[in-house]
């Protein structure tokens, strides 16, 4: 299978994910996975901004998207994982913060061989 095939169908695989997070959003599911606290105003807007950010990450060259991970909470989307270098890093987060609905970016990437 050639690499577009698969981050087309990855991305399909992190779409099904996000709307079915985007179902079980509510108080008896936070309290459930144990986020009360970091419960979101805007669960589907976040849900799409989170989706939104990972597809272009696993789109850009460049950018590890699979070593990424996304959480976004009312409009602030922090960006975790390890990448090889700090242009990695910065475009990573340059990517996020030029999403629509995107308030602020969180960056927590560690730089490998900086820590």
């Amino acid at each position: 299978m050639d690499t577009s095939k698969m981050k087309h169908l990855l991305l399909l695989g992190i779409v099904a994910t996000a709307c079915a997070g985007a179902i079980a959003t509510g108080p008896a599911s936070a309290q459930a996975h144990g986020t009360q606290g970091h419960e979101s105003a805007q669960p589907g807007s976040d849900t799409w901004i989170t989706t939104k950010v990972k597809a272009d990450l696993l789109a850009s060259k460049d950018i590890p998207g699979m070593a990424i991970k996304v959480e976004t909470v009312n409009g602030v989307v922090s960006l975790s994982g390890d990448v090889d270098s700090q242009a990695e890093a910065d475009k990573a987060v340059a990517v996020a913060k030029g999403i629509k609905g995107v308030s602020r970016v969180d960056n927590r990437l560690m730089v490998r061989g900086a820590r």
